[in-house]
Protein backbone atom coordinates (compact mmCIF):
# COMPACT_ATOMS: atom_id res chain seq x y z
CA UNK A 1 0.00 0.00 0.00
CA UNK A 2 0.87 3.68 -0.95
CA UNK A 3 1.04 5.31 2.70
CA UNK A 4 1.65 9.03 3.34
CA UNK A 5 3.52 10.16 7.05
CA UNK A 6 3.12 13.68 7.55
CA UNK A 7 4.82 14.34 10.96
CA UNK A 8 8.48 12.92 11.50
CA UNK A 9 8.51 13.06 15.50
CA UNK A 10 8.69 10.00 17.94
CA UNK A 11 5.48 8.12 16.37
CA UNK A 12 5.67 9.08 13.22
CA UNK A 13 9.53 7.46 12.57
CA UNK A 14 8.28 4.56 14.48
CA UNK A 15 5.38 4.17 12.60
CA UNK A 16 7.73 4.57 9.04
CA UNK A 17 9.84 2.03 10.58
CA UNK A 18 7.08 -0.41 11.47
CA UNK A 19 4.97 0.02 7.67
CA UNK A 20 8.38 -0.36 6.23
CA UNK A 21 9.38 -3.36 7.61
CA UNK A 22 6.13 -4.78 6.81
CA UNK A 23 6.87 -3.64 2.70
CA UNK A 24 4.60 -0.78 2.46
CA UNK A 25 5.68 1.99 -0.07
CA UNK A 26 6.40 5.41 2.86
CA UNK A 27 5.92 8.53 1.78
CA UNK A 28 7.57 11.48 4.72
CA UNK A 29 6.36 15.05 5.16
CA UNK A 30 8.50 17.30 7.53
CA UNK A 31 9.04 20.89 7.56
CA UNK A 32 12.54 20.30 8.49
CA UNK A 33 14.94 18.89 5.91
CA UNK A 34 17.58 17.32 8.45
CA UNK A 35 14.78 14.89 9.90
CA UNK A 36 13.84 13.80 6.31
CA UNK A 37 17.50 13.51 5.20
CA UNK A 38 17.94 11.32 8.40
CA UNK A 39 15.12 8.99 7.85
CA UNK A 40 15.51 8.30 4.23
CA UNK A 41 19.36 7.46 4.88
CA UNK A 42 18.16 5.26 7.93
CA UNK A 43 15.32 3.51 5.95
CA UNK A 44 14.12 2.71 2.78
CA UNK A 45 11.57 5.77 2.49
CA UNK A 46 10.83 8.86 0.49
CA UNK A 47 10.08 12.23 1.82
CA UNK A 48 9.07 15.82 1.11
CA UNK A 49 9.94 18.88 2.68
CA UNK A 50 7.08 21.36 3.50
CA UNK A 51 3.86 21.98 5.76
CA UNK A 52 1.59 18.72 5.35
CA UNK A 53 -1.42 20.52 5.26
CA UNK A 54 -0.67 22.63 1.92
CA UNK A 55 -2.24 20.55 -1.38
CA UNK A 56 0.58 21.73 -3.36
CA UNK A 57 2.72 19.53 -1.07
CA UNK A 58 0.32 17.19 -0.55
CA UNK A 59 0.43 16.83 -4.66
CA UNK A 60 4.17 16.41 -4.73
CA UNK A 61 4.04 13.56 -2.32
CA UNK A 62 1.81 11.82 -4.79
CA UNK A 63 -1.53 11.99 -2.60
CA UNK A 64 -4.13 11.07 -5.89
CA UNK A 65 -2.46 7.28 -5.47
CA UNK A 66 -2.01 7.19 -2.02
CA UNK A 67 -3.97 4.46 -0.09
CA UNK A 68 -4.05 5.96 3.71
CA UNK A 69 -2.31 9.68 5.09
CA UNK A 70 -1.33 9.12 8.54
CA UNK A 71 -0.74 12.87 10.10
CA UNK A 72 1.18 12.85 13.65
CA UNK A 73 2.80 15.95 13.73
CA UNK A 74 2.66 17.79 17.07
CA UNK A 75 -0.33 20.07 16.64
CA UNK A 76 -4.16 18.65 16.27
CA UNK A 77 -5.47 21.18 14.06
CA UNK A 78 -2.82 20.86 11.83
CA UNK A 79 -3.05 17.01 11.47
CA UNK A 80 -6.74 17.46 11.23
CA UNK A 81 -6.05 19.87 8.27
CA UNK A 82 -4.06 17.72 6.64
CA UNK A 83 -6.60 14.37 6.94
CA UNK A 84 -9.12 16.95 5.29
CA UNK A 85 -6.93 18.27 2.75
CA UNK A 86 -6.34 14.57 1.64
CA UNK A 87 -9.91 13.43 1.70
CA UNK A 88 -10.83 15.69 -0.73
CA UNK A 89 -7.13 15.90 -2.80
CA UNK A 90 -6.75 12.12 -2.83
CA UNK A 91 -9.93 10.39 -1.45
CA UNK A 92 -7.89 8.15 0.58
CA UNK A 93 -8.20 6.92 4.03
CA UNK A 94 -7.10 9.15 6.66
CA UNK A 95 -5.72 9.05 10.19
CA UNK A 96 -5.33 11.92 12.62
CA UNK A 97 -3.69 11.85 15.84
CA UNK A 98 -5.50 14.25 18.35
CA UNK A 99 -4.10 14.43 22.25
CA UNK A 100 -5.81 17.91 23.08
CA UNK A 101 -8.15 16.36 25.93
CA UNK A 102 -10.62 19.21 25.39
CA UNK A 103 -11.31 17.41 21.82
CA UNK A 104 -11.89 14.04 24.10
CA UNK A 105 -15.53 14.48 24.44
CA UNK A 106 -16.13 15.27 20.73
CA UNK A 107 -14.14 13.10 19.02
CA UNK A 108 -17.21 10.89 16.95
CA UNK A 109 -18.07 13.89 15.74
CA UNK A 110 -14.81 15.07 14.86
CA UNK A 111 -14.43 11.46 13.07
CA UNK A 112 -17.64 12.34 11.56
CA UNK A 113 -17.40 15.75 9.92
CA UNK A 114 -13.33 15.32 8.74
CA UNK A 115 -14.16 11.74 7.24
CA UNK A 116 -11.61 10.17 9.38
CA UNK A 117 -11.23 6.77 9.34
CA UNK A 118 -9.08 6.88 12.74
CA UNK A 119 -8.36 9.37 15.65
CA UNK A 120 -5.72 8.38 17.92
CA UNK A 121 -4.79 9.87 21.18
CA UNK A 122 -1.10 8.04 22.86
CA UNK A 123 -2.02 9.89 26.03
CA UNK A 124 -5.15 8.27 26.62
CA UNK A 125 -4.27 4.95 25.02
CA UNK A 126 -0.98 4.89 27.85
CA UNK A 127 -3.20 6.10 30.55
CA UNK A 128 -5.94 3.18 29.61
CA UNK A 129 -2.80 0.49 29.66
CA UNK A 130 -1.74 1.98 33.10
CA UNK A 131 -5.23 1.92 34.21
CA UNK A 132 -5.83 -2.26 33.28
CA UNK A 133 -2.20 -2.57 35.11
CA UNK A 134 -3.61 -1.35 37.83
CA UNK A 135 -6.52 -4.01 37.96
CA UNK A 136 -3.86 -6.74 37.50
CA UNK A 137 -1.12 -5.12 40.32
CA UNK A 138 1.09 -8.49 38.81
CA UNK A 139 0.82 -8.24 35.85
CA UNK A 140 4.18 -6.42 33.79
CA UNK A 141 1.56 -6.04 30.75
CA UNK A 142 -1.91 -6.50 29.80
CA UNK A 143 -3.80 -6.73 26.33
CA UNK A 144 -7.18 -6.77 26.06
CA UNK A 145 -9.15 -8.87 23.39
CA UNK A 146 -13.02 -9.72 22.23
CA UNK A 147 -13.80 -6.13 23.66
CA UNK A 148 -12.74 -6.76 27.34
CA UNK A 149 -13.59 -10.31 27.73
CA UNK A 150 -10.32 -11.92 27.41
CA UNK A 151 -6.74 -10.60 27.56
CA UNK A 152 -3.37 -10.94 27.21
CA UNK A 153 -1.34 -10.92 30.85
CA UNK A 154 2.69 -10.97 31.07
CA UNK A 155 4.35 -11.40 34.06
CA UNK A 156 7.87 -12.18 35.55
CA UNK A 157 8.39 -15.81 37.45
CA UNK A 158 9.90 -15.43 40.93
CA UNK A 159 12.59 -16.99 42.08
CA UNK A 160 10.26 -19.28 44.64
CA UNK A 161 7.62 -19.71 42.68
CA UNK A 162 5.40 -22.88 42.22
CA UNK A 163 5.64 -22.22 38.50
CA UNK A 164 9.24 -22.65 38.87
CA UNK A 165 10.33 -25.84 36.88
CA UNK A 166 6.60 -26.84 36.23
CA UNK A 167 6.04 -28.52 32.35
CA UNK A 168 3.28 -25.86 30.24
CA UNK A 169 1.24 -28.74 30.48
CA UNK A 170 0.64 -29.55 33.64
CA UNK A 171 -0.80 -25.92 34.61
CA UNK A 172 -3.92 -26.99 34.19
CA UNK A 173 -4.07 -30.28 36.19
CA UNK A 174 -2.22 -28.55 39.24
CA UNK A 175 -3.35 -25.48 39.51
CA UNK A 176 -7.21 -25.90 37.68
CA UNK A 177 -7.48 -22.89 35.98
CA UNK A 178 -8.78 -22.39 32.26
CA UNK A 179 -5.35 -20.31 31.14
CA UNK A 180 -2.98 -21.18 28.31
CA UNK A 181 0.45 -20.16 28.84
CA UNK A 182 1.26 -18.65 24.93
CA UNK A 183 4.76 -17.07 25.36
CA UNK A 184 7.74 -17.78 26.95
CA UNK A 185 10.93 -15.18 27.35
CA UNK A 186 13.72 -16.84 28.65
CA UNK A 187 16.32 -13.93 27.89
CA UNK A 188 16.60 -12.44 24.94
CA UNK A 189 15.16 -15.66 23.28
CA UNK A 190 11.19 -15.78 22.87
CA UNK A 191 9.76 -19.02 22.20
CA UNK A 192 5.81 -19.77 21.59
CA UNK A 193 5.70 -22.77 23.63
CA UNK A 194 4.74 -26.88 23.14
CA UNK A 195 2.69 -28.92 26.40
CA UNK A 196 6.52 -29.88 27.31
CA UNK A 197 8.02 -26.65 27.28
CA UNK A 198 9.00 -25.95 31.00
CA UNK A 199 8.69 -22.41 33.26
CA UNK A 200 11.81 -21.32 35.02
CA UNK A 201 12.30 -18.21 37.47
CA UNK A 202 13.42 -15.56 35.52
CA UNK A 203 11.28 -16.12 32.88
CA UNK A 204 8.75 -13.25 31.62
CA UNK A 205 5.25 -15.99 30.96
CA UNK A 206 2.73 -14.54 28.40
CA UNK A 207 -0.73 -16.12 29.22
CA UNK A 208 -4.32 -15.89 27.91
CA UNK A 209 -7.59 -15.58 29.97
CA UNK A 210 -11.19 -14.34 30.90
CA UNK A 211 -10.39 -11.64 33.85
CA UNK A 212 -11.59 -13.94 36.56
CA UNK A 213 -9.57 -16.88 35.05
CA UNK A 214 -6.41 -14.84 35.41
CA UNK A 215 -7.39 -14.00 38.85
CA UNK A 216 -7.92 -17.31 40.36
CA UNK A 217 -4.64 -18.30 38.50
CA UNK A 218 -2.56 -15.64 40.04
CA UNK A 219 -4.07 -16.83 43.01
CA UNK A 220 -3.66 -20.48 42.38
CA UNK A 221 0.44 -19.51 41.77
CA UNK A 222 0.79 -17.72 45.05
CA UNK A 223 1.29 -14.77 43.21
CA UNK A 224 0.64 -11.32 44.86
CA UNK A 225 -2.47 -9.67 43.49
CA UNK A 226 -3.45 -7.70 45.91
CA UNK A 227 -6.06 -4.36 45.00
CA UNK A 228 -4.43 -1.03 44.61
CA UNK A 229 -6.16 1.02 46.99
CA UNK A 230 -3.69 4.19 46.65
CA UNK A 231 -1.39 5.53 43.81
CA UNK A 232 1.17 8.19 43.58
CA UNK A 233 1.44 9.51 39.86
CA UNK A 234 4.67 11.50 39.23
CA UNK A 235 4.03 14.27 36.97
CA UNK A 236 1.61 16.32 36.05
CA UNK A 237 0.91 15.66 32.05
CA UNK A 238 -1.71 14.99 29.85
CA UNK A 239 -0.88 10.91 30.40
CA UNK A 240 -1.61 11.56 34.47
CA UNK A 241 -4.74 13.37 33.24
CA UNK A 242 -6.13 10.71 31.91
CA UNK A 243 -5.33 8.22 34.10
CA UNK A 244 -6.92 10.17 37.15
CA UNK A 245 -9.74 10.98 35.29
CA UNK A 246 -10.16 6.63 34.33
CA UNK A 247 -9.42 6.38 37.94
CA UNK A 248 -12.04 8.54 39.42
CA UNK A 249 -14.52 6.65 40.00
CA UNK A 250 -13.09 3.33 40.97
CA UNK A 251 -11.90 2.64 45.00
CA UNK A 252 -8.53 3.69 44.32
CA UNK A 253 -7.07 7.10 45.82
CA UNK A 254 -4.94 9.48 43.38
CA UNK A 255 -1.87 11.22 44.57
CA UNK A 256 -0.65 13.73 41.91
CA UNK A 257 2.99 15.30 42.30
CA UNK A 258 3.99 18.37 40.03
CA UNK A 259 6.58 20.95 39.51
CA UNK A 260 4.77 23.37 38.24
CA UNK A 261 2.82 25.82 39.99
CA UNK A 262 0.36 27.06 37.40
CA UNK A 263 -0.28 23.47 36.72
CA UNK A 264 -0.75 22.09 39.44
CA UNK A 265 -4.21 24.49 40.00
CA UNK A 266 -5.51 24.02 36.61
CA UNK A 267 -5.23 19.99 38.03
CA UNK A 268 -7.08 20.97 41.17
CA UNK A 269 -10.04 22.30 39.24
CA UNK A 270 -10.08 19.57 36.44
CA UNK A 271 -9.84 16.56 39.35
CA UNK A 272 -11.44 18.02 42.88
CA UNK A 273 -11.29 14.16 44.12
CA UNK A 274 -7.45 14.22 43.23
CA UNK A 275 -4.92 15.32 46.23
CA UNK A 276 -2.44 17.35 43.98
CA UNK A 277 0.84 18.47 45.73
CA UNK A 278 3.14 21.05 44.19
CA UNK A 279 7.03 19.53 44.81
CA UNK A 280 9.83 18.37 42.95
CA UNK A 281 9.76 14.51 43.05
CA UNK A 282 13.33 14.37 42.65
CA UNK A 283 13.59 15.44 46.53
CA UNK A 284 13.43 12.26 48.40
CA UNK A 285 12.77 13.64 51.56
CA UNK A 286 9.29 14.90 49.85
CA UNK A 287 8.78 11.26 48.18
CA UNK A 288 8.97 9.82 51.82
CA UNK A 289 6.57 12.58 53.52
CA UNK A 290 3.79 11.77 50.72
CA UNK A 291 4.13 8.43 51.39
CA UNK A 292 6.24 6.69 49.35
CA UNK A 293 7.30 3.31 51.16
CA UNK A 294 3.15 2.93 52.10
CA UNK A 295 1.81 3.56 48.37
CA UNK A 296 0.36 0.41 46.50
CA UNK A 297 1.28 2.19 42.85
CA UNK A 298 4.04 4.32 42.05
CA UNK A 299 3.73 5.67 38.34
CA UNK A 300 6.73 7.86 37.13
CA UNK A 301 5.19 9.45 33.78
CA UNK A 302 7.40 12.72 34.09
CA UNK A 303 8.46 14.17 30.23
CA UNK A 304 12.16 13.17 30.83
CA UNK A 305 12.54 9.19 31.02
CA UNK A 306 16.34 9.41 33.19
CA UNK A 307 13.92 10.91 35.55
CA UNK A 308 10.85 8.37 35.40
CA UNK A 309 13.62 5.66 35.24
CA UNK A 310 15.33 6.75 38.13
CA UNK A 311 12.40 7.40 40.21
CA UNK A 312 11.13 4.24 39.32
CA UNK A 313 14.40 2.55 41.16
CA UNK A 314 13.88 4.51 44.22
CA UNK A 315 10.64 3.84 44.60
CA UNK A 316 11.90 0.05 44.42
CA UNK A 317 14.05 0.61 47.33
CA UNK A 318 11.45 1.75 49.45
CA UNK A 319 8.65 0.65 48.86
CA UNK A 320 6.50 -3.07 47.25
CA UNK A 321 4.45 -0.47 45.04
CA UNK A 322 3.32 -1.46 41.45
CA UNK A 323 5.80 0.09 39.47
CA UNK A 324 4.82 1.27 35.80
CA UNK A 325 7.48 3.89 34.48
CA UNK A 326 6.97 5.95 31.13
CA UNK A 327 9.80 5.46 28.12
CA UNK A 328 9.89 7.82 25.35
CA UNK A 329 12.63 6.69 23.71
CA UNK A 330 13.68 3.18 23.12
CA UNK A 331 17.15 3.06 21.68
CA UNK A 332 18.09 1.00 25.08
CA UNK A 333 15.08 -1.58 25.52
CA UNK A 334 17.85 -3.91 26.30
CA UNK A 335 18.99 -1.94 29.65
CA UNK A 336 15.71 -1.15 30.49
CA UNK A 337 13.78 -5.04 30.66
CA UNK A 338 17.22 -5.19 32.71
CA UNK A 339 16.36 -2.74 35.50
CA UNK A 340 13.21 -3.03 37.88
CA UNK A 341 11.19 -0.59 36.54
CA UNK A 342 7.79 -2.61 36.78
CA UNK A 343 5.58 -2.34 33.78
CA UNK A 344 7.25 0.08 31.56
CA UNK A 345 4.98 2.50 29.34
CA UNK A 346 6.04 3.42 25.50
CA UNK A 347 3.39 5.72 24.49
CA UNK A 348 4.23 5.86 20.62
CA UNK A 349 4.90 1.94 20.34
CA UNK A 350 1.10 1.73 21.50
CA UNK A 351 -0.31 4.26 19.18
CA UNK A 352 2.13 2.88 16.05
CA UNK A 353 0.31 -0.66 17.30
CA UNK A 354 -3.04 0.55 16.98
CA UNK A 355 -2.77 2.39 13.35
CA UNK A 356 -0.48 -1.39 12.49
CA UNK A 357 -3.33 -2.75 13.60
CA UNK A 358 -5.95 -0.86 11.21
CA UNK A 359 -3.31 -0.89 8.02
CA UNK A 360 -3.33 -4.44 8.40
CA UNK A 361 -6.83 -5.10 8.42
CA UNK A 362 -7.34 -2.54 5.31
CA UNK A 363 -4.49 -4.40 2.74
CA UNK A 364 -6.65 -8.13 3.95
CA UNK A 365 -7.56 -9.68 1.01
CA UNK A 366 -10.77 -12.11 2.67
CA UNK A 367 -12.19 -10.56 4.96
CA UNK A 368 -10.91 -12.12 7.94
CA UNK A 369 -10.50 -8.91 9.55
CA UNK A 370 -7.29 -7.89 11.88
CA UNK A 371 -9.77 -6.59 15.01
CA UNK A 372 -6.74 -6.09 17.11
CA UNK A 373 -3.45 -6.41 17.23
CA UNK A 374 -0.45 -5.86 20.00
CA UNK A 375 3.41 -6.49 20.17
CA UNK A 376 3.55 -8.74 23.09
CA UNK A 377 7.27 -9.22 22.61
CA UNK A 378 8.93 -5.83 21.11
CA UNK A 379 9.20 -6.79 17.14
CA UNK A 380 9.20 -10.41 17.84
CA UNK A 381 5.98 -11.76 19.08
CA UNK A 382 2.48 -10.85 17.86
CA UNK A 383 -0.84 -11.31 19.40
CA UNK A 384 -3.73 -10.70 16.75
CA UNK A 385 -7.68 -11.37 16.96
CA UNK A 386 -9.58 -12.39 13.58
CA UNK A 387 -12.96 -12.19 12.70
CA UNK A 388 -13.73 -15.65 10.96
CA UNK A 389 -15.00 -15.38 7.14
CA UNK A 390 -15.87 -17.66 4.50
CA UNK A 391 -12.98 -19.22 4.07
CA UNK A 392 -13.10 -22.80 2.95
CA UNK A 393 -9.25 -23.43 3.57
CA UNK A 394 -9.38 -23.33 7.39
CA UNK A 395 -13.48 -23.15 8.29
CA UNK A 396 -15.08 -26.00 10.05
CA UNK A 397 -11.51 -28.32 9.41
CA UNK A 398 -10.31 -29.50 12.87
CA UNK A 399 -6.84 -27.60 14.52
CA UNK A 400 -5.12 -30.94 14.38
CA UNK A 401 -5.64 -31.47 11.00
CA UNK A 402 -4.38 -27.72 9.17
CA UNK A 403 -1.33 -27.36 8.28
CA UNK A 404 -0.26 -24.63 11.13
CA UNK A 405 2.95 -22.50 10.32
CA UNK A 406 5.83 -23.11 12.37
CA UNK A 407 5.99 -20.97 16.14
CA UNK A 408 2.30 -20.34 16.00
CA UNK A 409 -0.62 -21.00 18.31
CA UNK A 410 -4.65 -20.56 17.55
CA UNK A 411 -4.80 -19.17 21.50
CA UNK A 412 -8.95 -18.46 21.68
CA UNK A 413 -12.01 -18.89 19.82
CA UNK A 414 -14.72 -16.77 20.50
CA UNK A 415 -17.85 -18.09 19.74
CA UNK A 416 -21.16 -16.12 20.28
CA UNK A 417 -19.61 -14.73 23.28
CA UNK A 418 -18.58 -18.25 24.76
CA UNK A 419 -14.55 -18.34 25.15
CA UNK A 420 -13.02 -21.81 23.88
CA UNK A 421 -9.82 -23.07 24.67
CA UNK A 422 -8.85 -24.73 21.34
CA UNK A 423 -7.81 -28.58 21.53
CA UNK A 424 -6.80 -30.40 17.85
CA UNK A 425 -10.29 -31.41 17.40
CA UNK A 426 -11.88 -27.94 17.72
CA UNK A 427 -12.72 -25.96 14.60
CA UNK A 428 -12.79 -22.48 13.39
CA UNK A 429 -16.59 -21.09 12.05
CA UNK A 430 -17.44 -18.29 9.97
CA UNK A 431 -18.50 -15.25 12.21
CA UNK A 432 -15.85 -16.50 15.08
CA UNK A 433 -13.42 -14.20 16.34
CA UNK A 434 -9.56 -16.29 16.84
CA UNK A 435 -6.69 -15.28 18.96
CA UNK A 436 -3.29 -16.09 17.04
CA UNK A 437 -0.06 -15.78 18.73
CA UNK A 438 2.79 -16.34 16.80
CA UNK A 439 6.55 -14.69 16.26
CA UNK A 440 5.65 -14.89 12.63
CA UNK A 441 5.16 -10.78 12.42
CA UNK A 442 2.98 -9.68 9.67
CA UNK A 443 -0.13 -11.70 9.21
CA UNK A 444 -2.83 -9.68 8.01
CA UNK A 445 -5.08 -12.29 7.06
CA UNK A 446 -6.65 -15.19 9.20
CA UNK A 447 -5.44 -17.51 5.87
CA UNK A 448 -1.87 -16.33 6.55
CA UNK A 449 -1.67 -18.78 9.39
CA UNK A 450 -1.37 -21.69 7.24
CA UNK A 451 2.23 -22.95 5.97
Amino acid sequence: MKIIIVGCGKVGATLAEQLNNEHHDIMLIDKNANVINSMTERIDVMGVVGNGAVYKVQMEAGIQETDLLIATTNSDELNMLCCLIAKKAGNCHTIARIRNPEYDSEIRYIREELGLSMAINPEMAAAMEIARLLRFPSAIKIDTFAKGRIDILKFLVQEQSILHNMKVREVLSRLHCNVLICAIEHGSDVLIPSGESVMMAGDKISFIASPSEANKFFKQAGIDNNAVKTAMLVGGGKITYYVAKLLENTKISVKILEQNVERCNELSELLPRVMVIHGDASDQELLLQEGIGQTDAFASLTGFDEENIMLSLYAASQSKAKLITKVNRIAFENVIDSMNLGSVIYPKLITADTILQYVRAMQNSMGSNVETLYKIVADRAEALEFRVAKEPSIVGIPLEKLALKNNLLVACIIRRGRLISPRGKDTMEEGDRVIVVTTVTGLNDLKDILR
